[in-house]
C-alpha cells in the first residue's frame, strides 16, 4: 500500500513508519517543522511540512490523492491546557479537524484509515455509571474525532479506531525528551516521598503500538474499535520504576481515595481561579480514574490486533534513561 502519515516524524508516527517500511509499504508524511530530521529518520520516506490544522480542505485533497491508506497521528493530548473553554478547543481541534481531514481523504479516494484515539473512550463505553465523557471535555472530544471521523470517511474508507494507552518508548538520537519527563520525573524528582492514589493503568511500548497500526490498516474492519496494551501496572510500580532509573530511589506511598478527592476539589479551585482550563476535570480525575484500574479487557474485543506483547517495564527503564539526557 501506498500510505500517508500526517505526524510521521512525531513520537508514535515515528515508530509506525518504520514498521509500515519493515512490512515493505511505501510511506510519505506531512508534518511541522519542529525537529530537526537527521540519518535517524528514514531517507526513503517523502517529507512535507504544514499545519494540518489551518490548512484548506482542497489543499489536502491534493496531498491525499494517489495514496492507499490514511494514518492520523496528531492533536493535542489530555495534558493540554488550552487558553479558551477546553470542549471549544478540543471540539476544534480533534473533531473538527479530523472531520476536515477525512472529508478531503474521501474525496482523494483513500480506502483505508487508522485514527489514534484514547482508552478513555474505551472506558467511557465500558464504565457508563462514570459519565467520562460528561465530566471530561477531552474524553468528550475522543469519542467525537471517532464518530465524525466514520461519517466522513462513508462507504469509500474503511476507518479503524485505535485506543491508545499509556505508551512508552524513546525516538533516536534524542529527537525528543520523553512526554513523561515533564509528567512525572519534574514534578516528583525533588519530593523525598511521593503519595499517589492505589490506582493503575494498562500500558504497552510504543513498538508494539506501531504493530498495532500496521495490522489495523492491513487487517483491520470497517469501523472498529481497538483497544490495545501490552500489561497492568499500578502507579506506584511505575513511580517506583522511573525513579530508580532516574537514579532517586523515592518511597511511593499510595493513599486512600477519599485524600485525592479533597486534593481534587482542591486542585480544580486553582485552576478556576487562575482561569486555566483542563481537558480532563480535576476532581474527576481522582475520583474517578487516577484512584481506579484502568485496566483494559482484552476479551471486550470483537477481535484482537495482531501485535508483540509485553516489555512495558524495560520500555520504562529506557525511557527514564532518555529523560535523563534532557536534563
Amino acid at each position: 500500500m501506498k500510505v500517508f502519515i500526517i505526524g510521521g516524524t512525531g513520537f508514535i508516527g515515528y515508530h509506525a513508519t518504520l514498521e509500515f517500511l519493515k512490512r515493505e509499504h511505501e510511506v510519505s508524511t506531512i508534518a511541522i517543522p519542529d525537529i530537526k530530521l537527521g540519518k535517524w529518520f528514514p531517507s526513503k520516506v517523502s517529507v512535507q511540512y504544514g499545519d494540518i490544522f489551518s490548512m484548506e480542505q482542497e489543499r489536502m485533497v491534493e496531498m491525499l490523492s494517489g495514496f492507499d491508506a490514511l494514518v492520523y497521528a496528531i492533536g493535542p493530548d489530555d495534558r493540554t491546557t488550552p487558553d479558551r473553554p477546553p470542549y471549544e478547543f478540543f471540539h476544534e481541534k480533534l473533531a473538527l479537524t479530523t472531520q476536515k481531514v477525512f472529508q478531503a481523504a474521501n474525496l482523494a479516494k483513500i480506502k483505508r484509515a487508522v485514527i489514534l484515539n484514547s482508552y478513555f473512550a474505551y472506558f467511557d463505553r465500558k464504565y457508563p455509571k462514570k459519565k467520562l465523557a460528561i465530566h471530561h471535555p477531552y474524553i468528550q472530544c475522543r469519542i467525537e474525532q471517532a464518530e465524525y471521523a466514520i461519517e466522513a470517511g462513508g462507504e469509500q474508507i474503511d476507518t479503524m479506531i485505535l485506543e491508545l494507552p499509556y505508551i512508552f518508548g524513546t525516538m533516536p538520537e534524542s529527537a525528543r525528551a520523553p512526554l513523561w519527563k515533564s509528567v512525572f520525573i519534574d514534578r516528583f524528582k525533588n519530593w523525598n516521598i511521593i503519595f499517589f492514589p492505589k490506582g493503575g493503568s494498562t500500558m504497552i511500548t510504543v513498538e508494539h503500538v506501531a504493530e498495532a497500526i500496521v495490522d489495523a490498516m492491513e487487517n483491520g474492519k470497517k469501523n472498529q474499535h481497538y483497544v490495545i496494551g501490552d500489561e497492568n501496572i499500578t502507579w506506584k510500580e511505575m513511580l517506583t520504576i522511573m525513579f530508580s532509573t532516574y537514579g532517586k530511589k523515592k518511597k511511593v506511598i499510595s493513599l486512600p481515595k477519599w485524600i485525592f478527592l479533597i486534593v481534587g476539589k482542591i486542585r480544580k479551585w486553582k485552576m478556576k481561579r487562575k482561569e486555566i482550563y483542563e481537558g480532563l476535570d480535576s476532581y474527576y480525575l481522582f475520583s474517578d480514574i487516577l484512584t481506579d484500574n484502568f485496566y483494559i479487557e482484552l476479551s471486550d474485543q470483537k477481535e484482537r490486533l495482531q501485535y508483540s506483547t509485553g516489555g512495558v517495564r524495560e520500555s520504562i527503564v529506557k525511557t527514564i534513561e532518555t529523560c535523563r539526557r534532557f536534563d
